[in-house]
């Protein structure tokens, strides 16, 4: 009987990737502030320069457009570099070296270079901190094209995207959802089996409505599903995963069998990628629509401080009330 794997959490999932690919690829290696000697700011790299010295796992200065810059070097010339922004409201200095090159490499060479590098970016709300440091800013990737954006929603996926982003000959945006960075555990076995990037996973399955989400907010989301279903509602729940390039056959596969369609997200409403989702099902589904489609997001205006963080941040009840509403037309 083989021993089960141990339940960890998702930040430990990370740590634990990252480590398989610096142990198995020589070309991995990992740079950031403070991500060496004091393990990062969440501790996703704790203990990877001891095991694995200074050369692998690099301190850099408190510059974010150093970083970028270096990591987009690095990625053109052999290595995987993968790259840790301390918080996702840091990342707007970096976009000069992420959209204008990291992105364009493999287009402006003719696929003569690619870009193979990782940007890790803790993303999203609900940890009680100051300004800048809780940004849903995915929107902001997932319309440059050359960029692929992956976000986890579980320390099972977190692993094995991580290995698939790291292991990706183009640039990869890896938004860590830092809510449930500890939230919960799960077994995830370390054996260097990556998951697909580019598709969906359909969590739950259900007739009667589909529930689409990613990052933390796909907690919410199932446990939405939990209280349809003892009111009689049948819920299927798909984790995007992989934003950009969307998985869209999934979700219209699923919308087709329901009929309604609910997108839940962080970020702001106005242009947030629940919208893309949502024009996409105008194209392609509409004869396969009962209702219109719902959108439960966070809103148009600056996440608050935290004695008002969570009343933006998208909840159960939202969802179920969204829910209701596409379920109210027959």
């Amino acid at each position: 009987m083989s021993t089960p794997a141990p339940a960890i959490t998702l930040i430990e999932a990370i740590t634990q990737a990252l480590a398989w690919e610096i142990a198995h690829d020589d070309s991995v290696l990992v740079l950031g502030e403070d991500v060496g000697v004091n393990g990062g700011v969440f501790r996703a790299t704790a203990g990877l320069q001891q095991r694995f010295g200074a050369d692998k796992v690099l301190d850099t200065p408190l510059d974010e457009t150093t970083i970028a810059g270096l990591t987009v070097g690095l990625a053109t010339q052999g290595m995987k570099p993968v790259a840790e922004v301390q918080f996702d409201g840091f990342v707007y200095p970096m976009l000069d070296h992420i959209i204008c090159h990291a992105a364009r490499f493999r287009t402006r060479t003719r696929g003569r270079l690619s870009c193979p590098m990782v940007l890790r970016v803790p993303w999203g709300g609900g940890i009680r901190a100051p300004e800048h440091h809780s940004e849903a800013n995915e929107s902001l990737f997932t319309n440059v094209p050359g960029l692929r954006v992956v976000m986890p929603s579980s320390p099972q996926r977190a692993y094995g995207l991580l290995l698939a982003a790291i292991r990706d000959p183009d640039p990869v945006i890896y938004l860590e959802p830092k809510r449930i960075y500890r939230q919960y555990k799960e077994e995830v076995p370390d054996d260097g089996e990556a998951l697909p990037l580019d598709v969906c996973f359909v969590l739950r399955d259900g007739s009667d409505i589909t529930l689409v989400s990613w990052g933390a907010q796909v907690k919410e989301t199932l446990e939405a599903a939990e209280a349809l279903a003892r009111e009689g509602i049948s819920a299927e729940v798909i984790d995007v995963a992989t934003l950009k390039p969307l998985d869209f056959d999934t979700i219209a596969e699923s919308v087709a069998k329901t009929g309604r369609c609910v997108i839940v997200h962080e970020a702001a409403k106005t242009a947030g990628f629940g919208a893309e989702i949502a024009a996409r099902l105008a194209e392609h589904s509409m004869f396969d629509l009962k209702a219109p489609v719902e959108r439960v997001t966070g809103y148009d205006t600056h996440i608050p401080l935290f004695r008002l963080e969570m009343k933006f941040l998208p909840s159960v009840e939202k969802i179920l009330a969204a829910a209701r509403r596409a379920m109210s037309f027959s």
